[in-house]
């Protein structure tokens, strides 16, 4: 018997199969060791614009929750990028993958050394997230539905093929594995809720496709670089 749902998370679950960036090519090169030191590190740098606007994108979700229950989950998402206290969190945990990676901190907070195509990816996702109703901006999250599997698969490449990185260095890939898994079956479960109408269930396979195109073009950026950026 089919339960009410169903299609629409297999329609949600085959644009992430189609469309997930674990199919870039980049993304391909480095699971299968073929990346530089250079290409690894302009990678780990460039990323953490993305991952350091993850809060600012949840902050302006948070806010089109009316019911508290809601707002609460959304609100540990925050917390988990940007910790309790200071040295905790995702996001510290990145700037420690690029420590380990042979990267100073300031090589990646420094926001002058972003590709220009990395910028405007996040900057579009952030405005998507701003401008966009509570349900499309939810859906549009649901590539974390695909993140675990990803995460599983780069922590035996990066041991496998980049053992020159500290094995410490790869707690953000560890934690998100969990992470990862809550946070895309809370949001299913919100985007099932509210999208009952056709049209609302367009517009949630459209997000994810957005966001899926979002994280396609931050690789592309990434993938082509920029010779003026030195990342060694």
């Amino acid at each position: 018997m089919t339960r009410p749902g169903d299609e629409l998370t297999e329609r949600l679950r085959a644009v992430s199969a189609e469309r997930y960036h674990d199919r870039h090519p980049f993304n391909v090169r480095m699971h299968a060791g073929d990346l530089t030191r250079e290409e690894l590190r302009r990678w780990i740098a460039n990323r953490f614009h993305y991952q350091r606007h993850i809060p600012v994108k949840d902050a302006l979700i948070l806010a089109k929750f009316d019911d508290p229950a809601p707002r609460r989950g959304w609100l540990r998402r925050i917390r988990d990028h940007d910790g309790e206290r200071e040295g905790e969190g995702g996001i510290e945990r990145w700037l420690r993958l690029g420590e380990a990676a042979g990267l100073k901190r300031e090589q990646l907070t420094d926001a002058s050394r972003v590709l220009p195509g990395v910028r405007l990816a996040v900057d579009g996702y952030v405005n998507f997230c701003r401008l966009r109703p509570a349900l499309d901006a939810v859906a549009a999250s649901l590539t974390e539905l695909s993140a675990p599997d990803l995460m599983r698969t780069r922590i035996a490449a990066f041991e496998r093929h980049y053992p020159w990185i500290d094995a410490d260095g790869l707690a953000y890939f560890r934690t998100r594995v969990g992470q990862g898994s809550r946070d895309g079956q809370e949001a299913l479960a919100l985007v099932l809720k509210w999208a009952r109408t056709p049209e609302e269930q367009e517009r949630a396979v459209a997000a994810l496709a957005f966001k899926c195109d979002v994280l396609w073009s931050l690789l592309d950026a990434v993938d082509r670089g920029a010779p003026s950026h030195d990342y060694s």
